[in-house]
């Protein structure tokens, strides 16, 4: 291997200096210039001991003499920095490469990055499942037109129907922006082959897919005033749903996770809450047509699971609902599928 990490290098594209800070594969590595972390094939960079002792001057020569007409003239000020441009929220893959036998590359892992390119600082809950199982569990948070490295996948594991959802919130919270946003990728094995072909025939080194373009806004109520209704509040029905408050896909109804003040209620006063937030989550699930739906009712007695059992049998858009074995709930959570 020509280099290692830690090596100080030369971009040979734009003569700037920087090191190595990872081995990617025979071919490849990752590069750290100025701050900026990004993968260089090896014949993109070299050494940059000639480009210094080139520069460097071996004798001393006497200085010019200075003619009016060769002073120099007033530097013209630099131009402004160009300003980064904001175009969301990526997941990013990294795929890592060796060569088999027969001299062919290919691929063993996947390096994940969540790639913030917006202006805002979010806090993130990252969970990645295989077969809708849960495997990989994060929270963290990502700063302005900044990377966060996820983890490692190793390549065999893609052909398990991975999901990768997100949960977004703003890391300095805005009255004006939504509490939070929900978003998730699939990737079939076919579509993650092609990419990575894709990718090769290009010669680049990463892939991506976008997870979101611009943080939403606080849903609201649009005011219709009419002379029957004057002052009254009416939904209007044209782009209702991007008025809508996000839905989310896991719902936990502990009575802690509802309120503060909940020491001291009765066990009636207590269901109550839990079943008023089942039902709020539940018809946004159904606004957003949502295709599942886990409730985390606990254990306990059994009186909210029942409960909450009782209503999605009379609800027409339930296709089935189970309460068995979940591994991060145990079997607390009841699962609803919906037939949109």
């Amino acid at each position: 291997m020509k280099y290692e990490i830690g090596d100080k290098i030369l971009v040979l594209h734009s003569n700037e200096e920087g090191e190595v800070i990872d081995i990617i594969n025979e071919k490849m590595v990752m590069i750290q210039v100025r701050g900026v972390k990004f993968p260089a094939y090896m014949d993109q960079i070299d050494f940059p001991y000639f480009k210094r002792f080139s520069e460097k001057k071996l004798f001393p020569t006497e200085p010019k003499k200075k003619y009016v007409e060769d002073l120099r003239k007033e530097k013209t000020p630099p131009k402004a920095l160009e300003k980064k441009v904001s175009d969301g929220v990526w997941l990013s893959f990294l795929p890592k490469f060796v060569s088999d036998e027969f001299g062919d590359d290919i691929v063993t892992e996947l390096k994940v990055h969540l790639i913030n390119r917006t202006e805002l600082a979010y806090n993130f809950r990252y969970y990645l499942q295989f077969f809708g199982k849960p495997e990989f569990e994060l929270h963290n948070e990502v700063l302005a037109f900044n990377d966060f490295y996820l983890h490692d996948i190793p390549f065999e594991d893609m052909n398990d129907s991975p999901a990768f959802a997100f949960e977004f919130s703003m890391l300095k919270p805005d009255k004006n922006k939504a509490d939070y946003f929900e978003t998730s990728l699939k990737l079939k094995p076919r579509q993650l082959f092609d990419r990575i072909e894709l990718l090769k025939q290009k010669g680049e080194a990463t892939f991506t897919y976008k997870l979101l373009d611009v943080y939403p806004a606080k849903p609201y109520e649009e005011l219709v005033e009419t002379p029957v209704t004057k002052g009254a509040k009416i939904y209007s029905l044209k782009d209702i749903k991007q008025h809508l408050q996000p839905a989310r896909t896991v719902v936990d109804l502990h009575i802690e996770k509802l309120t503060d003040s909940w020491k001291g209620m009765t066990n009636g006063e207590i269901i109550t809450i839990q079943l008023r937030e089942f039902e709020k989550w539940y018809e946004l699930a159904v606004a957003h047509r949502q295709s599942q739906l886990i409730i985390i009712h606990g254990i306990g007695s059994g009186k909210l699971r029942n409960e909450i059992h009782d209503i999605l049998r009379t609800k027409a858009e339930v296709k089935s609902f189970v309460n068995q074995f979940h591994p991060s709930f145990g079997f607390g959570a009841t699962e609803i599928y919906f037939n949109f």
